[in-house]
C-alpha cells in the first residue's frame, strides 16, 4: 500500500485568518512523490474577499488530531500521521512547538506551529494524555531550527 498525503495552501484572508485549503494529494512513488490536484480556479481579485464555501482547515477539530495533518519533516516520525502517533512522538514533536512559540525570532512560523500544536494536543486527549504539560528536554535530540522550517 502506498503512502498518501493531503497536499494543502494557506491562504490569508482579507480579515487576517489564514485557511490551510486543501488541493490535492501526494502519493508516495518510489523516491519521489505523485502529485494529483483537483480543479483549481482563482475568482476575483487576489485582495477581494472570497466567500466561504466551508470552515476552515487550520482548526483542528477537538476530537480529531489533525484531520490528515502530518508531523514536520525532523525527527524520527517526520512526515508520518499526527493522528496514531505514539505519546512519546506527540511529546516530542510538541515540545518542539512550544520551543518555536517561545522564541521571538522564529514568529514567522508561530502561526503554522500554534496549528500544528493544537492538533498534536486534540491527539493526546484523544488518546488519553492530556497535552498541556512541558516534557523537560532531554538533550539526546536536537531542538527544531530555523533549518528545519519547510521553506
Amino acid at each position: 500500500m502506498s503512502e498518501t498525503f493531503p497536499v494543502t495552501v494557506a491562504v490569508t484572508r482579507s480579515d487576517g485568518s489564514v485557511e490551510n485549503v486543501r488541493v490535492g494529494t501526494a502519493t508516495k512513488n518510489g523516491d519521489g512523490f505523485a502529485l494529483s490536484l483537483g480543479d483549481l480556479r482563482i475568482e476575483g481579485r487576489a485582495d477581494a474577499a472570497a466567500p466561504r464555501r466551508a470552515a476552515p482547515a487550520a482548526a483542528p477539530r477537538a476530537s480529531g488530531g489533525g484531520d490528515g495533518m502530518v508531523f514536520p519533516p525532523y525527527g524520527r516520525s517526520k512526515g508520518m500521521p499526527i493522528v496514531g502517533g505514539s505519546m512519546q512522538d506527540l511529546e516530542f514533536y510538541a515540545n518542539g512547538c512550544r520551543r518555536t512559540l517561545g522564541d521571538p525570532g522564529k514568529a514567522r512560523w508561530h502561526d503554522k506551529e500554534r496549528v500544528l500544536l493544537a492538533a498534536i494536543e486534540a491527539e493526546m486527549s484523544r488518546q488519553g494524555g492530556g497535552g498541556g504539560g512541558d516534557m523537560p528536554d532531554d538533550g539526546h535530540i536536537p531542538p527544531p531550527s530555523d533549518d528545519d522550517a519547510p521553506f
